[in-house]
This record gives C-alpha cells, sequence and structure tokens, in this order.
C-alpha cells in the first residue's frame, strides 16, 4: 500500500500539472504544430489518453500480472505499437474526440479518472495491450506521459511549468530503468547529467527519438 500512495499521488499532481497548462492554449494555438506532425490539439488529445487509458483498463481486469515494471511496459510497446504513422494518427483521433471545448474535456476526464484511480485497490490487476499489469506498476508510465508530453504543450504555447516533485522522480526513475535496459546509452547520459559532455544529436531512451513518450 506504501508504494500505491506514493505513486497515485504522483500521478494525481502531473494530471493537474496538465489540467492546468491546458487551461493556458490560448484560442488562436489549438492548430498550431506542437511536436512533429501533431497540432497542439492532437498533442493535448494524445497526452489526455494518459488519463483515459487508466479509466479503460480499470475496467478490464487481468487474471495474471505479465508486466512487472514500468519500464518494462515501454519496452514491450516499443516492439508492439510504435509504428510512427499508427501513433500519430491515434494521437489526431485524439485530439478531434476532445470536441468544441478541449479545456472543459480534459478537465473533466482527470476529475474522472483521478476518482476512480482513488477508489481502486493498490494490487489491481490491468488489462494493458501489452499484458496484465498491477496499477501501482502502470501508474509511472502515465507519469511519465503526462509529464514530458505536458513539457511538450509548455514549449508549443510557450508559458512555463514546474514539474511536481513527486512525479518527476518518478519520470526520472522510469528513465533510468529505460537507459539501463540500453547499456549503449548509460555512459553518454551519465557523462552529460554530470557536466562532461553534451549528450550526441538525436539521444534518446528510445530507439526511435521521433516517437520519444509517443506509447500508448
Amino acid at each position: 500500500m506504501c508504494r500505491f500512495k506514493r505513486k497515485a499521488p504522483a500521478y494525481e499532481r502531473a494530471a493537474q500539472m496538465f489540467v492546468d497548462t491546458v487551461r493556458q492554449v490560448g484560442a488562436d494555438q489549438w492548430e498550431h504544430i506542437a511536436l512533429g506532425e501533431w497540432t497542439v490539439r492532437d498533442l493535448v488529445g494524445h497526452t489526455n489518453r494518459a488519463l483515459l487509458t487508466v479509466e479503460t483498463y480499470l475496467g478490464q481486469p487481468a487474471a495474471v500480472v505479465e508486466v512487472e515494471r514500468p519500464a518494462d511496459y515501454f519496452i514491450r510497446a516499443r516492439a508492439a505499437l510504435a509504428d510512427p504513422a499508427a501513433v500519430a494518427a491515434r494521437g489526431r483521433e485524439a485530439g478531434q474526440a476532445l470536441g468544441a471545448d478541449p479545456v472543459t474535456a480534459v478537465r473533466e476526464t482527470a476529475e474522472r479518472v483521478l476518482a476512480k484511480v482513488g477508489g481502486a485497490v493498490d494490487d489491481a490487476c490491468l488489462t494493458t495491450p501489452v499484458g496484465g499489469m498491477r496499477l501501482i506498476d502502470y501508474l509511472p508510465t502515465r507519469v511519465f506521459e503526462l509529464t514530458v508530453h505536458t513539457l511538450d504543450l509548455s514549449a508549443a504555447i510557450s508559458v512555463p511549468v514546474t514539474l511536481p516533485e513527486g512525479a518527476a522522480a518518478l519520470t526520472l526513475d522510469l528513465v533510468a530503468d529505460l537507459v539501463a535496459s540500453r547499456p549503449d546509452r548509460v555512459a553518454p547520459l551519465l557523462l552529460a547529467a554530470t557536466g562532461r559532455q553534451a549528450l550526441p544529436p538525436g539521444f534518446s531512451v528510445f530507439s526511435n527519438p521521433s516517437t520519444c513518450a509517443k506509447k500508448h
């Protein structure tokens, strides 16, 4: 239960950061390019899936835990779900699904999903696209998505954002686990993090930098 109590608040604060940043999107900014081929609307729609997928998977209990670490979720997703064209298309669809009032849609989604997470048990087992996972192990992947893509949104609309400490810590933990799974990435990241040299061009903890955190 202690692990869940640390991760659920981080998810809640990451969600609130996202909601607060979406609230600052200007009326004329929704169709601006934000990330790759995604518009601001597309990016917000994709990021909103870090809320919606939790709701969906809570409603799809799994009988067996098949994925035990958050990093393993991304490793499996990278192998099975990372087709760039399909990811881009899902982002556009999610953006359109926000409707005429994206700000309200995101806020209402966050309120609804956070209430469901608050009422869930720590070892609830969910059916995800890459296998059964405990909620406490799935939430860090959603914190990662909310954190990274809120930074993308903040850059796209030129507003500052301060990462909540818990969300930042979980995201960095996940980055460390992802880098550790790719030994060729460890030394460059350590050298850059300690001020010894810049990261190589296009460096990413994922195999394709252009897809970065664009996973489900």
